[in-house]
């Protein structure tokens, strides 16, 4: 009988590391998506506080503030997975977040200062900064997540998305119809992200072995099940680049993200124009209708991860199985209902809510299913990784809009919305095909610190062989 492994409290500093994960997560989100009732605030000062200056921004304007933030995002993705492997996750991330909050904290000046512009590149220089976030993050949880608790942790630190999305839609509001106006916004935003710095300054940890509060228990446990050298984490492992990018299980989940940030995109940013075109409602003008969505996001992404830590623990499916299963669910009922959403009139607009809030609802299941693969394939070099599927996958956002732009020139027209939806939902389907016949959550052989070392044993042995054949044929004397 194998003797029980003594895993230190039952809520240790591995568990503090995803509650730090989560806290950061929601901050960056809250600066990231409070630009929406910002500029609503800032153009129509009748529906918030009249106290505070209002502009004149025309809709291509506000459309290249809204926009500007990805422009500078894709860029530092794959950055931060390499910084992180130099400098460590600790740092990185700390100066991530604070640069964010200081973008947060001076954007009410330079837009009294200049303009709409300034406005574009405060939101791309916060965009370079929260680049570097996740793949941080991603590396973050290789190191202090055990094997058999990096789905638990990483799902559950992965839910600041979640609750960033509500906070930033709910607390927003309010702060603009506030004494505060829609400067608060940028100013409460941007105490929220020095709140964060400050605990992650205090509390992170590159490792279990750096920090100064975990026991020797846990920290044994940490370290005994990664299965590493000695040196480990003062080494820089070689990256495979060669073996990572004709890796048939990384590019299935390349197609994956990318499959599933275009079906989001398409559930996020367009199927509210339908609604107000198709089927004549404003849904962005009712708080409770736009965040809906996200809050079933919110409350899914726990459904998803108790039925996962049940099946895990059960030892009912393999960890495979449970990403491709998730993932399967996260894309193929979005996939048919937003056929259906195509197919609704006039007469049937709470329908439409109640299908948009289950898809978006549905997806956060991507989180458990395909998002956090990239720790699976390779510890070591996760964070090199996600910032590789984070630099593509976030440049779809950007194509989107471009396609829906082609197709439909009349935004009453069901039938164009329709192609747009087919388009989307067949992107689902095929992107989780793929990762259905080609994904893993077996980490892979190019992952061992060792992939690019010179092998002498083998060269020896065929030396040493060479050697005593001639040998062989002399005669014993």
């Amino acid at each position: 009988m194998a003797a029980e492994v003594n895993k230190g409290p039952a809520l240790g500093i591995r568990h503090l590391q995803a509650l730090l994960i989560f806290i950061t997560i929601t901050s960056v989100y809250i600066g990231r998506l409070n630009v929406g009732v910002s500029v609503v605030a800032m153009t129509n000062a009748e529906s918030t506080n009249p106290d505070f200056p209002e502009y004149d921004w025309t809709e291509a304007e506000k459309s290249y503030i809204l926009s500007s933030f990805y422009w500078g995002y894709i860029i530092t993705q794959f950055l931060g997975g390499y910084l992180c492997k130099l400098f460590g996750v600790k740092n990185v991330m700390f100066w991530a977040t604070f640069a964010s909050g200081v973008c947060s904290a001076v954007t009410p000046l330079f837009i009294g200062w200049g303009g709409w512009g300034t406005y574009c590149g405060i939101r791309v220089l916060m965009g370079f900064a929260q680049g570097l976030i996740f793949p941080c993050i991603h590396q973050h949880l290789a190191r202090w997540s055990p094997p058999e608790e990096r789905n638990r942790l990483g799902a559950l630190s992965h839910t600041g998305i979640e609750a960033g999305n509500v906070l930033s839609m709910f607390v927003s509001g309010m702060i603009a119809k506030g004494p505060m106006g829609w400067p608060g916004i940028s100013y409460i935003s941007a105490g929220v992200a020095f709140a964060s710095c400050a605990l992650w300054f205090v509390l992170a940890a590159n490792n279990a072995t750096e920090s100064r509060f975990i026991g020797e228990a846990e920290r044994n446990y940490i370290e005994s099940s990664l299965k590493h050298k000695e040196n480990y984490h003062s080494t820089v492992i070689p990256i495979p680049w060669r073996a990572i990018f004709t890796s048939g299980p990384f590019l299935a989940l390349i197609v994956a993200r990318c499959s599933e940030t275009w079906g989001l995109s398409t559930l996020q940013a367009e199927i509210p124009a339908y609604m107000n075109g198709v089927l004549q409602m404003d849904i962005k003008d009712n708080a409770l209708f736009s965040a809906l969505p996200f809050l079933a996001m919110w409350i899914m992404s726990y459904v998803y991860l108790v039925f996962a830590d049940i099946l895990l623990s059960g030892k009912c499916l393999s960890l495979t199985a449970i990403r491709k299963t998730f993932n399967s669910i996260a894309f193929w009922l979005p996939a048919a209902t937003l056929i259906g959403i195509g197919f609704l009139d006039v007469d049937q607009k709470n329908f439409a809510i109640v299908l948009m809030t289950l898809s978006v609802g549905f997806n956060s299941g991507a989180t458990i299913g395909s998002s956090l693969n990239s720790i699976d394939l390779s510890p070591n070099h996760a964070s090199i990784l996600m910032g590789i599927v984070n630099t593509l996958s976030n440049v779809v956002p950007i194509v989107t809009p471009l396609v829906v732009g082609q197709i439909v020139s009349d935004n009453t027209d069901r039938s164009q919305w329709q192609i747009v939806f087919i388009i989307s939902s067949v992107i689902f389907f095929v992107g989780n095909c793929i990762y259905l016949f080609f994904g893993t959550a077996v980490s892979q052989p190019w992952d061992a610190e060792d992939f690019l070392q010179p092998q002498p044993i083998a060269g020896l042995e065929i030396g040493e062989r060479q050697h005593e054949k001639p040998d062989s044929k002399m005669p014993i004397s």
